[in-house]
């Protein structure tokens, strides 16, 4: 039997899966709605599908390093339970050690993780675990020498938190107090050449509305601007912060007595930029219960 355009929508809109799943389950049914529709479910692939449009904000970011490499993955769930279950961080440590071997998160969720692609493999364990899951991010870095942390771990390489950090030169006893600090002070960029032009463009737009409103000549303005900025821009990068080890050096500073040069880092925070829908289980409970 000819599979149509309209029978793939119309088991796309009945179940939700996605396109190629809706064509191969009608191909694999002869056209069987119904059995078409036991086929996903069957596979799981229905009820991830149903739950694909629910907020996956929580999980685990897990950090791995091998060689001059390390790479750094973001795995949400819906809730923070999950983040605690055996079965997802071991997918989620499986996850990482997949992701030396590629460049970004598309490549990622493509490789093969055990005879199927990551993203298959999160879609089966939807099914099993019962919540929505998604890969949302990967980073890698390279460099002489290659340190991670995780701050707060729920498990070996994994937490809520985790931070590479490449030097050159220096030892990894330094590196990882840097990259203690990276993810305790969450510096937006190394150094002043890092930082984003249109977030640097946008802070000196406020500074010098701010100025305005004192009523200050331009020319004063002008000064004032120029130590707003450099107070700004020592704030917001790496190498310019106060060394939460030793608060009396800045980070780059640290870096020279240790003879390291930091060359980069990564920084990645569970649910980070993520719009969280805030639920009031005392009023659902309240609403159910006036029926």
């Amino acid at each position: 039997m000819a599979i149509t355009a309209s029978m793939v929508k119309e088991l796309r809109d009945t179940t939700g899966a996605g396109m190629m799943d809706a064509k191969k389950a009608l191909t694999e049914t002869a056209g069987d709605m119904e059995a078409a529709v036991d086929w996903l479910r069957t596979k799981g692939l229905a009820k991830a599908a149903k739950k694909s449009g629910r907020t996956a904000a929580e999980g685990l970011v897990a950090v791995a390093v091998e060689g001059n490499k390390g790479v750094a993955v973001e795995v949400n769930s819906e809730t923070d339970f999950v983040g605690k279950n055996a079965d997802f961080q071991k997918m989620v440590a499986g996850i990482a050690d997949v992701a030396k071997g590629v460049n970004n998160v598309d490549e990622l969720k493509a490789a093969d993780m055990g005879g199927k692609s990551v993203e298959q493999t999160v879609t089966d364990a939807v099914a099993v675990i019962g919540e929505n899951m998604s890969v949302r991010r990967m980073a890698a870095l390279e460099g002489d020498v290659v340190v991670s942390y995780v701050h707060n771990a729920a498990a070996e390489g994994m937490g809520k938190i985790g931070v590479l950090v490449a030097t050159k030169g220096g030892d990894e006893a330094f590196a990882k107090q840097v990259a203690m600090h990276v993810a305790a002070v969450n510096p937006a960029a190394l150094d002043e050449g890092a930082v984003d032009a249109e977030m640097l463009e946008k802070e000196k737009q406020v500074q010098i509305d701010i100025a305005r409103e004192s009523g200050k000549p331009e020319q004063v303005i002008e000064k004032m601007i120029v130590g707003r900025m450099k107070k700004y821009l020592s704030e917001i990068t790496l190498v310019n912060q106060a060394f939460v080890v030793n608060p009396d050096l800045t980070v780059g500073d640290a870096a020279k007595e240790a003879g390291a040069e930091i060359t980069g880092f990564v920084r990645l925070e569970v649910g980070e930029g993520i719009e969280k829908k805030v639920e009031n289980f005392a009023e659902e409970v309240a609403k159910t219960a006036k029926g």
